[in-house]
């Protein structure tokens, strides 16, 4: 319990009438009897707030938020005082969210209830606590000020960005794709897996109609193929160092989770399977490749907290845990950011899940060090900064040349570009069949 700003100007009131008693301008006896009368004044007020019970709070809270997304908080407030009170409102909400509308100053009447909204933007994924509510209250007569803190805690889990997936619900997969950015070319020759028979049209390959259900209907009858579904994708993630770099307020490996599942959802509207195999150091977390939409939700749980650490990464640790996970012959993307030092060992991973499976090589660009190599500037300094950015360039640049020798696709694209292209590159492989 602390003095209010009145309390503290009264006992200021009562130091002049001290000084004005002591030069004999008034009796003594005032200055003591003002003294006793505010000291009463004092005691009683604080021993009223004391005893007055906090009101009952509640926080409405979605137990799910997407990274990134500004979201509202609610606090219901539940007056169990006799008067009025006015209450300062601070929620114990996660350290280092932006926040609006926080502190909230209001006056609670007796017996009544009140509500109010404040603003957050979580800014990082993973379970986030809401420790309590800090209330700061003022006595009845405002001489005292008491803080308090009320035992209200929620647990939200930070997911990455899945805002974009809801708007798609009622969308075909060209118009979605399209959404993220995907640019789709045009369907070369047919699918592999039949759908349907249908009436003849004109421009339908002779290699359609089907002969016998043409004799048995007495007028041509084509069969309608579609891309194989029922495939398997396997997303490959490096949570080492390199994905701790941040273009913009995200961190490459927030970028990579955000593209991941696009390309999922993508996928899985198209009748595949996708599975998670995440590195960090010497732990791995593994998801089965999963279908439909309850394989979103898992996908979603199993990645939601997922964080880079200042790891290495082992790629060859990695390419052996997927090939003793994964059996069946599945489409592999590894996403990382290629360097020339991963020459030997990315390229011995690489060798071996090709073995078996589909490889594509997903890398970062990171902007700093394109912004870098493209501006020399007139000093020393810039220039050498510059040169050693297009050496850098220059070194990832030989990697990929030699994943393309060795037959492994590969993608060198910004972060703000890797869900389009991982949906372009996915679409293609399934138009040709080559999954």
């Amino acid at each position: 319990m602390r003095p209010a700003p009145l309390l503290l100007w009264l006992l200021f009131g009562w130091t002049l009438v001290g000084v004005l008693a002591s030069l004999d301008m008034l009796p003594l006896n005032a200055w003591l009897a003002c003294g006793a009368a505010l000291a009463c004044v004092m005691l009683l007020d604080a021993w009223r707030l004391q005893r007055t019970a906090s009101p009952a709070v509640q926080r409405d809270v979605a137990p799910v938020v997407p990274l990134g997304v500004d979201m509202l908080v609610r606090l219901r407030m539940q007056s169990a005082g006799k008067n009025l009170r006015t209450i300062d409102v601070h929620d114990l909400h996660p350290g280092s969210w932006p926040v609006r509308g926080l502190p909230h100053r209001l006056h609670l009447p007796a017996e009544t209830n009140y509500a109010f909204e404040y603003g957050l933007t979580p800014d990082e994924r993973g379970s986030a606590l809401f420790a309590g509510c800090h209330l700061r209250m003022q006595s009845a007569w405002r001489l005292w000020r008491q803080c308090r803190t009320l035992d209200v805690v929620n647990t939200v889990r930070v997911y990455p960005n899945f805002a974009p997936l809801a708007k798609m619900a009622g969308l075909t997969v060209e118009l979605a794709s399209h959404t993220f950015g995907a640019r789709l070319q045009r369907r070369r020759g047919e699918g592999t897996e039949f759908q349907e028979l249908r009436d003849y049209r004109v421009g339908d390959s002779m290699r359609k109609i089907d002969w016998k259900a043409t004799a048995r209907m007495g007028h041509f009858i084509s069969r309608e193929y579609r891309e194989e579904r029922n495939q398997q994708i396997v997303l490959l993630l490096d949570c080492g160092r390199r994905m701790l770099a941040k273009d913009g307020t995200l961190s490459h490996f927030d970028h990579v989770l955000n593209a991941s599942l696009s390309l999922a959802y993508i996928a899985m509207r198209e009748g595949d399977a996708v599975g998670l195999l995440a590195c960090t150091g010497r732990t791995q977390r593994w998801l089965p490749p999963q279908r439909d939409s309850g394989g979103m939700d898992l996908l979603l749980g199993t990645g939601y907290d997922l964080q880079a650490t200042s790891a290495p990464t082992d790629y060859l640790a990695a390419a052996r845990a997927l090939q003793e996970r994964q059996r069946r012959r599945a489409l592999v993307i590894l996403i990382t950011n290629v360097r020339d030092e991963d020459d030997s060992e990315l390229a011995m991973a690489v060798t071996l899940l090709a073995q078996r499976h589909l490889v594509l090589v997903a890398s970062l660009r990171e902007q700093a060090v394109e912004q870098a190599a493209q501006h020399a500037g007139d000093e020393l300094e810039s220039a050498i900064r510059s040169a050693a950015a297009m050496h850098y360039l220059d070194g990832r640049e030989r990697v990929h040349d030699d994943l393309n020798r060795r037959g492994v696709m590969t993608l060198d694209v910004e972060c703000a570009q890797l869900s389009s292209a991982l949906i372009e590159r996915y679409l293609r492989l399934k138009r040709e069949s080559r999954l």
